[in-house]
């Protein structure tokens, strides 16, 4: 056996440590000639070239999609068997795929291997990590070609895209109620059920949303992760922030119908309708 002096990893063959050491290296030897990306191994270099070259040699006998990669279109075929053979030795859960089992056990085991640089915080997934430095560097890859706004998340400009078009294609068994998005379903259920999934590991306190709990844990760890550009003032929300920079921008987006005037904040708009407007005032 070949032992990692770095983590104490043990391997089989000797081929697999020098392979593995290259997590704590650093070290990339496989360099795309297209645009200089550079890989741990040969065949992630050669699965790269596929998104310049466009090959998708892997195609799929059910449907006819394509892949880039065979280990994909193995993940893909499972959909139409529904095979899960990677069980959770915890809970019993079955996944597709290794990986999202690795993942998963995570959550037993309370692992986050991969860390923020900017503000310490940490993640169980690499591309949860990769979407959360985006709150510190402003990148939005993502653009609407509608209306041009940009997102942080390929996930949320495909949700938004759906403002556009109409389209609600998660549907409430219970009450009708129709959905952008299978996370929004999945988080008006909870109004029928009362079902309240997210824990506080610090109070107890429990939550119909995972955001909800994790903007509650700042209250516990003073994590302040939003900064206003401004003055250098932190807050624990973006929508605070948001909230917070109209002090310098002037910005009033809230209109009373009935007078005309202008407010920053929807609360401010709410005060002046209850104190100045009659319900003589409404009518015809």
């Amino acid at each position: 056996m070949y032992h990692c002096s770095d983590c104490g990893k043990s391997f089989k063959r000797q081929w697999h440590l020098h392979r593995h050491e290259r997590i704590h290296t650093g070290e990339k030897p496989y360099h795309c000639s297209q645009c200089g990306k550079n890989f741990t191994r040969q065949w992630h270099l050669q699965r790269h070239e596929r998104l310049h070259t466009g090959e998708k040699p892997y195609q799929c006998s059910q449907c006819g999609k394509s892949f880039t990669c065979q280990s994909v279109l193995r993940h893909h075929e499972r959909i139409h068997t529904g095979e899960k053979p990677y069980p959770c030795g915890q809970c019993g859960k079955s996944f597709t795929c290794q990986s999202n089992l690795q993942i998963h056990e995570r959550i037993h085991t309370g692992e986050k291997p991969y860390h923020c640089g900017q503000c310490g915080n940490s993640f169980t997934r690499q591309c949860d990590l990769k979407i959360h430095e985006r709150i510190h560097t402003g990148e939005k890859p993502y653009c609407c070609g509608q209306c041009g706004k940009s997102f942080a998340r390929l996930c949320v400009l495909q949700i938004h895209e759906r403002i556009h078009t109409g389209q609600k294609p998660y549907h409430c068994g219970q009450c009708g109620n129709s959905f952008t998005s299978q996370g929004h379903l999945q988080r008006h259920k909870r109004v029928h059920t009362g079902e309240k999934p997210y824990c506080c590991g610090q109070c107890g306190k429990s939550f119909t949303q995972l955001c909800a709990l994790q903007i509650h844990e700042r209250i516990h760890t003073g994590h302040k992760p939003y900064h206003c550009g401004q003055c250098e003032k932190s807050f624990t929300r973006q929508s605070d922030l948001t909230q917070h920079a109209r002090i310098h921008t002037g910005q009033k987006p809230y209109f009373c119908g009935h007078c005309g005037r202008s407010y920053a904040y929807s609360i401010s708009l709410r005060r002046h309708k209850c104190s100045n407007i009659k319900p003589s005032d409404f009518v015809s």
